[in-house]
């Protein structure tokens, strides 16, 4: 008994397999996970190290250096880039793309050991080494906290409630406040009061950093108990700092604190990071989400613990979204629901149009079963609903009812033919089941680079290959089990002649298949012009290619854009801030704005997967810019560029959009590598020339940025060796009368706070006072002035930022294509690169791509990397299929037709050949190959059958010409709704045109070239 008649005779097996299909999918459905866009693991650390007063060329040599050596000894890091600047050491540290989180752990376990056993070995005063390894965290909901008439301090209460609150939310991984100001208290100490009284400022220092110190006073038995000793007197308030005595021991009089000094708390000063949302200073909270959760649940939940929360949000105060994942998620999946369904009635009323409405509603309901079990297998692979799963059900569409189809098809003929319901459908299953399934394992094969791409672009797109795996395999076993049994129910008579046909008619003598058959003939007849016409075709198209834009991902359909604000290296942060306030308020009048939030001082907290944050600059901000529609950005951004170089003149500024996927930090990077600095700024200047004189390119510069102005004094040795001075009271005189000096902590609850040590503002100076610095000296117990120390000041420039790349110092030129122009990166790179790549380059420096063009050829490379595997593969079961070479290179010969489809539906579209096309592209010869084995299987039965060469070729295209016509007809169908979606569009445009030109023109050209491979004449005779 085979499958089919056994699927027929055991109806309750049949109902329970197609009842486990219909139940399990929805229930499944209305668990999987929801995502904008599928998760890929950043494999990224940052190892900061501070070194304070250091330059940044000291912080590269001795800190970065010493740091980058140790780390590039482990086996598992693909490539370091550091930044070295004043006072701190910036490392980032790139594993190998083919790592997954579950090996991180260990990696990242293994970093810190390294980082730890080079801490000894630094400089002194160079800090802990902190290594970073949650930089790849995404917080998917991220609100902003404001409040007018509210200090930095009573957002963080309110924002901490919240925290306490929200992390206990089912789903919720993590919440993480940001942009909160560092508390300190400050001693303003009266330099003339000190010395009037002849007090040292060291001893006052010491004593503040001992006096809040927590020490143990020992244990002392009392009888059976053992009893702590606990002495008080340490600082029980700001205030009480101001009764310490710091008069010597046995002086007469008595001087405390605050007799020298003014105590008070307050902010630092100059701030590391700042937040403002809506023109108003903010903290933001980050709401990451736990793994394998429905974030659009998860949101929910947030959303009702915040309302349940808001009797306790102080009035005044303002809790504002800057981005909901939860919602963007929702309105993703929704619309790409909403696609699928639209897909799913396509290809039903495609099938109730050409195959009948029995067969259409039968293919129908198998085609939703098929979904519906796919479900299944996501819910159990832990594969969520998100934008490539869903995508992937979609492109599968047609695919799905390949199976189907030929299977209905053969028991509608064989009933017509006179055979039982029964019979027809166990003829049919016996000669096509095993083809089918080696055409369904080639389909999945060609998509196999997908899953087995080790870069990060195939980890995101993974979920599309084991979608169309599973979902392929199952529409086969459905085909061969679930088609006849329901063939058996729907098509209630026995024989087709109770539809006014003969038992025995031939059913292929309509309209259709009598064109079809005419124009086989005139095709075989005149097969080398065929060839040639084919061959013709095939060269205009690759030629045509060169035309096609190149890009990588594209923009994502989140109605927000970045504004990249940068003033001059050197600039302090809150002439950073200051600007940014303008720029806000002028953002906010702009019409169709409907929010910005600014980050200064670094990048935002990664509120979306793909979204890379900028590292610390105090002269950089970045403002979030929301507006009420996506399709207004563009005119938002026009209206920026033509008013900000006017009433930002010093600023650069650089707009851009959230991208799908994988991104770099600029479109287009030129690297240059060289030991001396000085060679790298003057090849860059010859860079940035030729980027100038392209008129595609805008937003040009260097990450090394300008040079810096430092102050020098010069310090005169002999003199203060005479006085007692050393370099390091230098250093504490000019660090006191500017920034202050940090003396010892304040212990208030669970925080610490710096005690900051500084002049009072009558008394502390500006650049133009240097020489009223007044020095302190311990041989003559009084203060000296820095003009008799130091021989005078100077003004020099040096290199604020030092960048590395692999322990080279490299210099990157940037640039972007017009953001609202029609130009791709790649198009303006191959304008600029001959002539950049033309630039003389001294011994020793080198020049590299990265960028786009790099992260492209990386995917690019990855994912070809298993493609000769892959088509080896797929070549392998076409011979194991037939047993035969000729017939599987008769097959494979019609792939490259292809191209010509594809080169014609992407200039159609004026769609770039993305690497979502390139994915389409690969998947369109599985898709061929499935067509041609159907074909040729056929003519293979038909021959054995006993009918003559040439009628065995035309009967049997004739009669798989409607099965491989309807299965790309669906396929091409199904795909409409994805012309409509940023992502979607170039794979779709690919396998639309690709597959519907090489369908038809494969119908021809496998037939013509069987004939030319088993020498079979146009007359019938053989040769």
């Amino acid at each position: 008994m085979s499958i089919a008649e056994y699927a027929v005779r055991h109806r309750v097996v049949s109902w329970l397999f197609a009842v486990v299909l219909l139940v399990g999918g929805l229930v499944s459905f209305t668990r999987l996970g929801q995502l904008e866009d599928p998760e890929f693991t950043l494999k990224t650390a940052l190892v900061n190290t501070p070194y304070p007063g250091a330059s940044a060329l000291e912080v590269e040599e001795e800190v970065t250096l010493a740091v980058e050596k140790e780390i590039q000894t482990l086996p598992y890091v693909d490539y370091v880039t550091s930044i070295s600047s004043a006072g701190l050491s910036q490392i980032t540290v790139e594993m190998k793309p083919i790592y997954r989180e579950k090996d991180l752990k260990q990696i990242w376990d293994e970093l810190r050991r390294k980082t730890h056993d080079i801490q000894s070995q630094l400089p002194p005063g160079a800090g802990g080494i902190q290594v970073l390894d949650d930089f790849g965290d995404v917080y998917g909901i991220m609100l902003a906290l404001t409040g007018d008439g509210y200090s930095y301090q009573d957002l963080k209460n309110y924002a901490d409630v919240l925290t306490r609150e929200l992390v206990l939310v089912d789903g919720v991984g993590r919440v993480q406040i940001a942009g909160q100001r560092q508390e300190q208290v400050f001693i303003d100490l009266s330099r003339n009061r000190l010395a009037n009284l002849g007090i040292s400022p060291d001893r006052i220092f010491s004593l503040l950093g001992t006096q809040n110190q927590v020490n143990p006073a020992g244990l002392v038995r009392v009888g059976d108990e053992r009893i702590r000793i606990a002495p008080d007197g340490a600082f029980t308030s700001v205030e009480s700092l101001g009764d310490l005595l710091i008069s010597d021991p046995g002086a007469e009089q008595l001087v405390y604190l605050s007799d020298v000094a003014e105590i008070k708390r307050g902010y630092r000063e100059v701030p590391d990071h700042l937040y403002r949302h809506a023109g108003k200073p903010a903290l933001t909270l980050g709401i990451s989400f736990a793994p394998g959760v429905n974030v659009v649940d998860v949101g929910t939940r947030v959303r009702d613990r915040l309302d349940q929360l808001s009797y306790r949000q102080p009035a005044g105060m303002e809790l504002s979204t800057v981005y909901d994942q939860p919602a963007e998620v929702d309105a993703s999946v929704s619309a790409f629901l909403w696609n699928l369904g639209q897909a799913v009635m396509i290809v039903i009323g495609v099938l109730l149009l050409f195959m009948g409405l029995r067969s259409g509603v039968l293919m129908g309901g198998i085609l939703l079963l098929t979904i519906l079990g796919t479900f299944i297998a996501m819910a159990i692979m832990g594969i969520e609903l998100q934008r490539i799963s869903l995508g992937a059900l979609i492109i599968a569409l047609g695919m799905l009812v390949d199976n189907a189809i030929v299977i209905t098809e053969g028991i509608l003929v064989g009933m017509k033919r006179g055979l039982t319901k029964v019979a027809a459908a166990a003829e049919i299953v016996r000669q096509t089941a095993w083809p089918l399934l080696g055409a369904t394992v080639i389909a999945i094969t060609a998509f196999a680079p997908i899953g087995l791409s080790s870069d990060a672009s195939g980890e995101f797109t993974n979920s599309l290959f084991w979608v169309l795996l599973v979902s392929l395999l199952l529409s086969w076993v459905v085909a061969i089990t679930l088609t006849p049994f329901f063939a058996n129910l729907l098509f209630s008579a026995d024989r087709a002649a109770e539809e006014g046909d003969d038992a025995g008619e031939d059913p292929y003598k309509g309209r259709f298949f009598q064109i079809y058959r005419g124009m086989l003939h005139r095709s075989i007849h005149h097969r080398v012009l065929t060839l040639v016409f084919m061959c013709v075709l095939l060269v205009a198209a690759v030629v045509g290619f060169g035309l096609v834009k190149q890009s990588f991902f594209p923009p994502s359909n989140t109605p927000i854009f970045l504004l990249d604000y940068w003033l001059p290296q050197g600039s302090d942060i809150r002439a950073t801030r200051e600007g940014v306030e303008k720029l806000e308020a002028s953002l906010l009048e702009t019409d169709h704005v409907t929010s910005v939030t600014s980050t200064i001082g670094q990048g935002a907290q990664r509120f979306m997967l793909p979204y890379f944050p900028e590292r610390r600059y105090p002269s950089y901000a970045q403002l979030i810019v929301k507006v009420d529609e996506r399709d207004n950005i563009g005119g938002v951004i026009a209206g920026l560029q033509e008013r900000l170089p006017e009433t930002h003149p010093s600023a650069f500024i650089k707009m851009k959009r959230l991208m799908i996927g994988p991104t770099a930090s600029a479109t287009i990077e030129a690297r240059l590598s060289g030991p001396d600095p000085d060679v790298l700024r003057g090849l860059a200047v010859k860079v940035k020339e030729i980027m100038h004189r392209d008129p595609g390119l805008q937003a040009i510069r260097h990450d090394w940025r300008e040079r810096e102005k430092v102050i020098v004094p010069r310090f005169e040795q002999a003199e203060a060796r005479r006085t007692g001075v050393t370099r390091d009271d230098l250093e504490q005189a000019l660090a006191m009368n500017f920034s202050g000096v940090q003396v010892g902590l304040y212990r208030d609850g669970a925080d610490l706070l710096p005690i900051m040590a500084r002049p009072p503002a009558d008394e502390r100076l500006g650049a133009d006072n240097l020489n009223q610095v007044q020095v302190w000296s311990r041989v003559f117990e009084d203060y000296i002035a820095i003009r008799q120390l130091v021989s005078g000041f100077e003004t020099e420039l040096e290199d604020g930022l030092i960048m590395r790349r692999d322990r080279k110092r490299t210099l990157t030129v940037q640039a972007e294509p017009d953001i609202l122009g029609d130009e791709t990166g790649d198009q303006v790179l191959r304008r600029i690169r001959p002539e950049i790549e033309a630039l003389p380059l001294p011994r020793g420096y080198e020049l590299s791509w990265g960028g786009e063009y790099e992260l492209t050829k990386d995917a690019q490379a990855a994912v070809f990397a298993s493609v000769p595997m892959g088509y080896l593969l797929m070549f392998i079961i076409t011979i194991l299929l037939f047993d035969s070479l000729r017939q599987p290179l008769v097959i494979w010969a019609t792939v490259p037709l292809a191209i010509i489809g594809v080169t014609i539906g992407l200039l159609v579209f004026n769609a770039p050949f993305s690497f979502m096309a390139l994915l389409g592209f690969l998947s369109l010869s599985g898709m061929l190959v499935k067509n041609g084995i159907v074909l040729v299987e056929q003519i293979k039965l038909e021959s054995d059958a006993g009918n003559a060469p040439l009628d065995a070729v035309i009967h049997a295209s004739v009669t798989r010409v409607r099965p491989v016509c309807m299965a790309a007809v669906t396929t091409i169908l199904g795909m409409v709704p994805l012309l409509f979606d940023a992502f979607f569009k170039s794979m779709a445009a690919v396998i639309m045109f690709g597959l519907g030109f090489a369908t038809v023109l494969t119908l021809i050209v496998v037939p013509v070239l069987y004939t030319l491979a088993y020498g079979i004449r146009p007359d019938g005779e053989t040769a």
